[in-house]
């Protein structure tokens, strides 16, 4: 899902000039690329290194789902470390506040240089907010004895499950709280979240963190996974709010109308890390890879139909001949009406890459992140679709977990406030 609001980013190939320049010496830089092309993207880049370009932060609904999906993010999960519920409470009373100068963007003052920095300064000293959005979740984990929110827990949440194809490592899932942490440029991402973990120490143990990124793409096309097939093609139009409404938010959604009466506009978001084993897939024949999907793999288009957002009607394919029946797409999406009213979610993912792995193999995949108004109804259902589909012999889901999304704050409050009071 491109963003139109993300301003121009440098190019791979400025990028590879840029340093190739910088090594023959400042000179032949001052005197070419980099001063010659006042017109070009690079330019503007080096002028204007961070978008002061801001979403809202307080509202009914949190930023970071509905919000353009930014090209890159961190996913990160915390422990609580406190013991009451008032000390929770002012673990989210800072977490708001951070939430609120972090998006807005504002300048750093260091009073005393005897003491630590205010900030980490990788973004200099005044935060612009560069498209950044963090968006809170909660674990069923902080719905235990310690706080008395037991009676409060959102009706699906749980523990996330190992379904057939998992490696799950423990210290890779759930979590009490989550973050999923979006902007414009990666440094802005990280100075977020040093932010965060500096500012809630004596509150909140991270317990999880990975970096993702989106590759650039053409307007209105989705972005590519790094199997190089475009992921999330078929994602429901949430700009619509009919649309978001009937996909997104609990207490609002036809089929999520049994929640805690607090739990009104917020979501359910579902999380998993999968390893790509992409040495092995690119080793597989296109006709093969392009099966797995049920897509073409350069434009995306459904196998027998020409353009990306082309809708298959599998009626007049019964046996998949054009498009397989066991292909990761039709799996996912039968595209009949009762799937269509009941089980929508809305992808937002990111890619990852982690260097090597042990084995000396790239360690690198998928950050799958959605969202949905019933978490039993949304991912777990279509996840139990894709037990066993041939996509699973190049994928390994190590980590992630299930979290429900606060509803939103208005100024003045603080996010959590209505599961809390009362």
């Amino acid at each position: 899902m491109p963003d139109s609001k993300q301003p121009a980013q440098p190019g791979k190939r400025f990028l590879l000039k840029t340093a190739a320049v910088g090594a023959a010496g400042v000179a032949t830089v001052a005197g070419g690329f980099m001063w010659g092309e006042k017109k070009g993207r690079a330019y503007r880049q080096a002028e204007q290194p961070h978008s002061a370009e801001s979403y809202p932060c307080y509202g009914a609904r949190q930023a970071g789902i509905t919000t353009p999906h930014q090209q890159f993010g961190i996913m990160a999960a915390f422990d609580v470390a406190v013991k009451t519920a008032k000390e929770l409470e002012q673990l989210l009373r800072i977490l708001t506040s951070r939430i609120e100068f972090l998006t807005q963007g504002g300048a750093l003052n260091d009073n005393d240089a005897k003491l630590p920095p205010v900030g980490s300064g990788i973004v200099g000293k005044t935060i612009k907010p560069d498209g950044l959005t963090i968006t809170l979740g909660v674990g069923a984990s902080l719905f235990d004895q310690r706080f008395g929110l037991s009676a409060k827990k959102p009706k699906h949440l749980q523990e996330m499950q190992k379904f057939p194809n998992d490696r799950l490592r423990p210290e890779w899932c759930d979590g009490d709280i989550s973050l999923q942490i979006c902007a414009f440029t990666p440094e802005t991402c990280q100075n977020a979240l040093r932010d965060i973990i500096k500012n809630t120490a004596s509150y909140a143990v991270a317990r999880w963190s990975i970096d993702g990124f989106l590759p650039k793409t053409e307007p209105g096309a989705a972005a590519r996974n790094l199997f190089g097939f475009r992921d999330g093609s078929a994602n429901p139009n949430v700009q619509d709010p009919e649309t978001a409404d009937d996909v997104l938010w609990t207490g609002i959604a036809s089929n999520s109308l049994n929640e805690p009466a607090w739990a009104k506009n917020g979501s359910y978001q579902a999380v998993r890390l999968i390893r790509h084993f992409v040495e092995f897939w690119d080793r597989t024949p296109l006709q093969e890879q392009e099966a797995i999907f049920g897509r073409e793999k350069y434009s995306g288009a459904p196998l027998g139909m020409k353009k990306e957002h082309d809708v298959p009607d599998y009626t007049r394919d019964p046996e998949g001949n054009t498009i397989p029946k066991d292909s990761h797409m039709r799996l996912a999406n039968p595209r009949n009406p009762a799937f269509l009213k009941k089980h929508r979610l809305f992808r937002r993912p990111f890619n990852y890459s982690r260097g090597l792995a042990k084995n000396g193999q790239l360690d690198v995949g998928l950050v799958f992140i959605c969202y949905q108004a019933n978490l039993a109804d949304g991912f777990i259902f279509v996840q139990k679709l894709l037990d066993f589909e041939p996509l699973e012999e190049y994928i390994s889901p190590f980590g992630g977990g299930y979290f429900f999304v606060l509803p939103g704050a208005e100024k003045g409050s603080f996010f959590g406030q209505g599961l809390l009071s009362g």
